[in-house]
C-alpha cells in the first residue's frame, strides 16, 4: 500500500517562499521548482525507506538542480508521510529540525 505525503504548515511556507523566490529570479523557475519538489515527494510515496535516517525518525531527500532537502517523517501507523520542512542547502543544518 501506498503511503500519502502532505506538507505540514511549516513545509507548505517555505515551499511557497523558494517558489516566490524562484519566479522573482526568472519567470517560470519557480514553477520548475514545484514540479521537481513534488517528483521527489512522489518517489518518497512511492517508496518511503529509500532515503536514509538522518535523525531519529527523520529522513531526507535531496532534489536534482535545486538545493533543497525534503525532510520528511512516517508514520507506518497511519500509513502518512509528512513532509516537514522544505530546507535549503544553504542554510544552518542546525536549523533543519526546528519546530518539526
Amino acid at each position: 500500500m501506498m503511503y500519502k505525503a502532505e506538507f505540514v504548515h511549516k513545509a507548505r511556507l517555505e515551499l511557497l517562499e523558494a517558489w516566490e523566490w524562484y519566479e522573482d529570479k526568472q519567470a517560470g523557475l519557480g514553477d520548475r521548482f514545484i514540479k521537481e519538489v513534488f517528483r521527489v515527494v512522489n518517489i518518497i510515496e512511492q517508496d518511503h525507506n529509500r532515503y536514509p535516517e538522518r535523525r531519529r525518525y527523520y529522513r531526507e531527500a535531496l532534489t536534482r538542480v535545486f538545493p533543497y532537502l525534503i525532510i520528511y517523517r512516517v508514520s507506518n501507523r497511519k500509513k502518512r508521510i509528512a513532509i516537514v520542512a522544505v530546507f535549503h542547502t544553504r542554510r544552518n543544518p542546525k536549523l533543519k529540525f526546528r519546530n518539526t
